[in-house]
């Protein structure tokens, strides 16, 4: 297979470790395409054992890591929440991603942050799911499938949420939200009545400003390049780690915009 090939294919998955690493659609794509300029100056850089995926992965590395922002927090952050937010540093949430998002085996995502696999386990520990048992936060499950629907509520709940209900139309999430507004959505994108799921999440989004979590069987009827696209989406069947660390991401982001939000307004 020509190396373009092989780097075409794995670009999706790039694109969704990176949006789920700045938490952005905008921001994450343009980490990648700053990688597949840097890897087009310098091809040979792509030659590797491991075929492409790890000097890939490992150059979107390089240039995320190169850019200071990235590296520490410039805005100093006040609540006990917060602080907690801060001390997970850039590289363990790394780890962390590259294992349980893109499922990644131990010594690969070990050789893309470039440190030891004992030092990749330190780190994976270091962010791990405390990070979404420290801003739990009531969920709104949209899902009409009745088995996965409890999967997720216990792993919500595991997780050190609440979940204010579980809704298999997008009337019901409609009625769910008025009542109990959430601080986090989990969606499905086909729903029991062939409502959509993410006709029922732009509606919410009129009214509520909230992270949500695509988990869908679909994901291409979301990644189209054609309008703009979830940050977070996950692929049935899923794992619960991953969606363990897809909470954790979207909540650590959503509580970021929310603190640099009120320090702007103050």
């Amino acid at each position: 297979m020509l190396t373009s090939e092989a780097v075409a294919r794995e670009l999706p998955r790039l694109r969704r470790y990176a949006r789920a690493l700045t938490g952005n659609q905008v921001s994450g794509d343009a980490y990648v395409t700053a990688t597949l300029e840097a890897l087009a100056e310098d091809p040979s850089s792509l030659s590797s054992e491991d075929g492409v995926v790890v000097p890939l992965f490992a150059a979107f590395t390089k240039i995320w890591n190169s850019v200071e922002i990235n590296a520490q927090d410039k805005e100093p952050l006040s609540g006990p929440t917060d602080r907690h937010l801060t001390s997970i540093a850039p590289l363990p949430r790394q780890a962390f991603l590259l294992i349980a998002l893109e499922d990644f085996a131990e010594p690969t995502a070990a050789k893309i942050l470039d440190v030891p696999v004992i030092e990749l386990r330190r780190l994976i520990e270091e962010s791990g799911r405390e990070l979404a048992a420290e801003i739990a936060t009531d969920v709104l499950i949209i899902e009409d499938e009745p088995l996965i629907a409890m999967d997720l509520e216990s792993l919500v709940e595991s997780l050190g949420h609440r979940v204010t209900g579980i809704a298999r139309t997008q009337k019901e999430a409609v009625a769910l939200a008025k009542e109990d507004r959430p601080g986090l959505i989990l969606a499905d994108i086909r729903l029991a009545d062939m409502s959509s799921g993410v006709d029922a999440v732009n509606e919410l989004l009129q009214s509520l400003e909230v992270p949500v979590i695509f988990i869908t069987a679909y994901p291409e009827q979301l990644l189209t390049g054609e309008r703009p696209e979830p940050a977070f989406l996950i692929t049935k069947p899923f794992r619960p780690a991953t969606v363990a660390a897809v909470i954790s991401q979207a909540l650590f982001f959503d509580r970021n915009a929310t603190t640099k939000k009120k320090a702007v307004e103050a």
